[in-house]
C-alpha cells in the first residue's frame, strides 16, 4: 500500500526500475535533505548519502529533520528517518572525489555548495551527474528551472562554474536545477520554499531519467 500512488503515475514497469535504482546524493542540507525525502518515499530502495556536517541551529530554518537532531552527525541522524540509506560521514573534497568509486551508480545527485568540490564531481562523472546550482537568497519557487550548465541565466554561482569549467577546458554537458530569478541579497540568507523546491525539482528529475 504505501506505493501505491506513485506506482499509478509512473506504471508498473517504471516503478520497477525507480526501486532498482542505485543513487548517489551528495549533500543533505537544504536542498539534499528535501531530495532525499522525496526519493525514499517514491519507492527508491538503494540510496548513499555523504555529508560531513553537523546540525546546528541555524540549520532549522531549512533543513529536513534538524530541529531534533541538533549537534548530531547529518547523515547519521538520517539514517533514523530511512533507515535503508547507506551513510558516509565524509568532507566531499576534491581528493575525496577522486578516490572515491562513482561507477556503481546509476545518478549522482550534487547538492553540494564548495565549487572546488563540485568541479571536481563535474570532471569525473557529469555524464550521470544532476547538480543544483543557486538556490539561497530566492524567495519564489515558480522560477525554478531545468537547464544545461551552459544555459542558465541569472544565477551568478553558476556563472562562476562555467567560468572554471572553461579555464579547464571542461567540453562535457549536464543538468543542474537553476533559478531564473535574481538573487534579492549579497548575504547568504536562505527561504525553504526555495530551496526545498530545488530538493524536490532535483528528486523529479532523477526518477523520471530513471524511469520514463
Amino acid at each position: 500500500m504505501r506505493h501505491v500512488r506513485t506506482k499509478l503515475v509512473f506504471g508498473e514497469e517504471a516503478f520497477g526500475r525507480l526501486q532498482n535504482a542505485r543513487i548517489l546524493l551528495l549533500g543533505v542540507g537544504g536542498v539534499g535533505s528535501f531530495c532525499l525525502d522525496c526519493l525514499y518515499r517514491s519507492g527508491v530502495r538503494d540510496i548513499t548519502i555523504v555529508d560531513f556536517d553537523r546540525y546546528d541551529l541555524s540549520n532549522q530554518n531549512r533543513q529536513m529533520h534538524s530541529e531534533t537532531h541538533e549537534g548530531e552527525l547529518k547523515v547519521e541522524a538520517l539514517k533514523t528517518h530511512y533507515p535503508e540509506v547507506r551513510a558516509i560521514a565524509e568532507k566531499i573534497t576534491p581528493e575525496w572525489v577522486e578516490a572515491f568509486d562513482f561507477e556503481p551508480f546509476d545518478l549522482v545527485l550534487d547538492a553540494i555548495d564548495d565549487m572546488k568540490a563540485k568541479l571536481a564531481v563535474i570532471e569525473k562523472c557529469h555524464p550521470k551527474l544532476i547538480s543544483s546550482v543557486g538556490s539561497a537568497k530566492r524567495l519564489d519557487p515558480t522560477k525554478i528551472e531545468v537547464r544545461s550548465i551552459w544555459k542558465t541565466e541569472g544565477d551568478p554561482f553558476a556563472a562562476k562554474i562555467r567560468a572554471e569549467l572553461r579555464k579547464r577546458k571542461f567540453r562535457g554537458d549536464f543538468s543542474c536545477i537553476c533559478s531564473a530569478e535574481l538573487p534579492r541579497i549579497k548575504e547568504k540568507g536562505s527561504f525553504v520554499g526555495v530551496t526545498g523546491a530545488f530538493g524536490l525539482a532535483m528528486c523529479s528529475l532523477a526518477l523520471r531519467r530513471i524511469g520514463l
